[in-house]
């Protein structure tokens, strides 16, 4: 598929068709393209952790994700919690931070990561959701995170059951200033 055709295709899915696997094959090919994302001085801070199991998505759907969040990734046979190591992107050797953003170079970072995670996915034919309300406390308790990642998301992943409309978007008028 062509950038500007997965691009305007992408669409933040909430229902996915039900009994419909994704290998673990397909992940590593979309966490193979999320990891070629840009990064501050190369230090891919980005962390993923594939939920496939049945049990698992089960167990992280009800206890870590509210209500309309375990609704919107029902029958995603996927959930992928993303973090990245604090303390890295941002700061210099010495562990400094270089200005005054520090780790939300990290979560910059991670967003680069997330957005070729997600495009990569609607390349192959497959729909997310970017889920940010979460409970990291219990994520931590069922996933081998360390401590010193910082959570970010749980990206649903499976194949999107019917179609999606794109919201409206702002002119550009209304978001670029140009000097």
């Amino acid at each position: 598929m062509e950038l500007n055709q997965v691009i305007a295709e992408r669409r933040s899915i909430r229902a996915y068709e039900e009994g419909k696997a994704v290998s673990r094959e397909t992940v590593e090919e979309i966490l193979q393209a999320a990891a070629m994302a840009p990064s501050w001085k190369n230090s891919q801070t980005a962390r993923s952790y594939v939920v496939m199991s049945q049990p698992l998505l089960d167990k992280v759907r009800e206890t870590c994700l509210p209500e309309f969040n375990q609704k919107n990734s029902k029958n995603a046979p996927v959930l992928i919690v993303t973090a990245f190591v604090k303390g890295r992107s941002g700061f210099d050797n010495q562990g400094n931070a270089v200005n005054e953003l520090g780790d939300e170079w990290g979560a910059y970072d991670l967003g680069l990561h997330n957005e070729n995670l997600v495009l990569k996915a609607r390349d192959m034919g497959l729909a997310t959701l970017i889920m940010g309300i979460r409970d990291e406390a219990k994520l931590r308790g069922l996933l081998p995170i360390p401590e010193e990642q910082q959570i970010a998301a749980v990206i649903a992943l499976g194949y999107a059951a019917g179609e999606s409309q794109m919201p409206p978007r702002k002119d550009l008028a209304e978001t670029a200033v140009f000097l």
